[in-house]
């Protein structure tokens, strides 16, 4: 990202999806590395109403937890390094090693026990569950879709059952299709298009009008065009009676989970905290997430500043109630049932679940602060 923007996390979803089933399998140990303890930055504090109760004294017994990260450090992490900078984790005993991305989905990593808990996505986890894997989500980080078909302002395309005959610049991940057609169909199109698979070109390529419609992820990809001057217009899957998802969630292996469950609840719970702060109070959690990585944001600074307003205007972060992590089986159930019912989701072996899996599976809330 930055410098390789971040569109590519459609890319990398897409490409680890084809792998993932085959890894599930192998695995060997991994190198870890520290998440670097950077002091907080000037002139941050921490409000009442951004921290829960205080966490349980004394202290409790120092445990490492090694995390996956899906991609850079972006906005979609930024309550981890809140918590570290804080000092949240090391006050619940937590000694956190985030592994570097690399070219294997968290999932996968997560599958194979050389992580404890990483980054996933409603849509990657449900996959990655069918296929066999041993995880699930403990907290949802982004609350709802933050995905939208998005065309330009100036189009002549007003509503999704314009995007009939047109052509999509996509990323050759296999939701796009279904949930594209689902929006045009719900609003009285046919839910015909051309698809050109361009991976981390598809924004250059509707802002060169190489493409007529995209899918960007609007906290991030929208806020960088509307940063350059690009305007806009979207089509939210949610207003054309597609169900809302978890766009980001925080996923842990089963077997960790259940030999660590007092290490796993400290660890969220002050995961948690992390996230109530960035939702109250962006532009610190900004500078903490730009603080902790220099190096990823040394030629934008302004990009995640403008995300993390972004988030916190939009509630990104919280539920219906202002929660952060709460999910519900009724939202797993909406959008993962719409996976099974298109026949995406596949067994170990790549055939297609001939029954819908339990989603109560998918997830617990059992970690979350109470």
């Amino acid at each position: 990202m930055f410098s390789v923007h971040i569109d590519t996390r459609a890319v990398r979803r897409a490409e680890a999806l084809l792998i993932a089933t085959a890894l599930l399998s192998g695995c060997a140990g991994g190198a870890s590395s520290s998440a670097s303890g950077v002091p907080t930055p000037p002139g941050v504090s921490v409000s009442p109403q951004s921290s829960p109760s205080p966490l349980p004294s004394p202290s409790p017994a120092p445990a490492t937890v090694r995390f996956a990260l899906d991609w850079t450090p972006n906005t979609d992490h930024t309550g981890f390094y809140v918590a570290q900078s804080m000092g949240w984790y090391r006050d619940a005993g937590i000694d956190l090693k985030v592994l570097p991305y690399g070219s294997t989905a968290p999932e996968t990593v997560l599958a194979a026990g050389q992580a404890d808990c990483g980054i996933s996505f409603q849509d990657s986890l449900t996959f990655a569950v069918a296929a066999g894997a041993p995880i699930k989500s403990v907290m949802a980080i982004m609350q709802h879709e933050a995905s939208a078909i998005a065309v330009l302002a100036d189009s002549s395309i007003q509503r999704p059952r314009d995007l009939d005959g047109k052509t999509y610049a996509g990323f050759g991940y296999p939701t796009e299709a279904p949930t594209i057609k689902a929006v045009i169909r719900a609003d009285g199109g046919k839910g015909d298009f051309r698809t050109v698979t361009l991976d981390s070109t598809a924004y250059q390529a509707l802002y060169t009008r190489h493409a007529d419609f995209t899918i960007p992820f609007t906290a991030w990809e929208g806020v960088e065009a509307q940063e350059k001057g690009i305007a806009l217009r979207y089509f939210k899957f949610t207003e054309f009676g597609f169900p809302d998802f978890y766009q980001v969630v925080l996923a842990c292996n089963d077997g960790w989970l259940a030999k660590n469950v007092d290490v796993a609840r400290r660890f969220v719970g002050a995961t948690v905290r992390g996230f109530q702060f960035a939702q109250s109070s962006p532009d610190a959690a900004a500078a903490i997430l730009i603080a902790q990585n220099p190096s990823v944001f040394k030629d934008n600074q302004k990009l995640p500043l403008d995300s993390q307003r972004f988030i916190t205007q939009h509630g990104l972060y919280v539920d219906a109630q202002g929660l952060v992590g709460r999910q519900t089986l009724d939202q797993w159930t909406g959008y993962s049932s719409f996976l099974y019912r298109q026949g995406l989701l596949t067994d170990a072996k790549g055939k297609p679940l001939i029954a819908p899996p339990d989603y109560g599976q998918l997830f617990t809330n059992d970690f979350l602060p109470s």
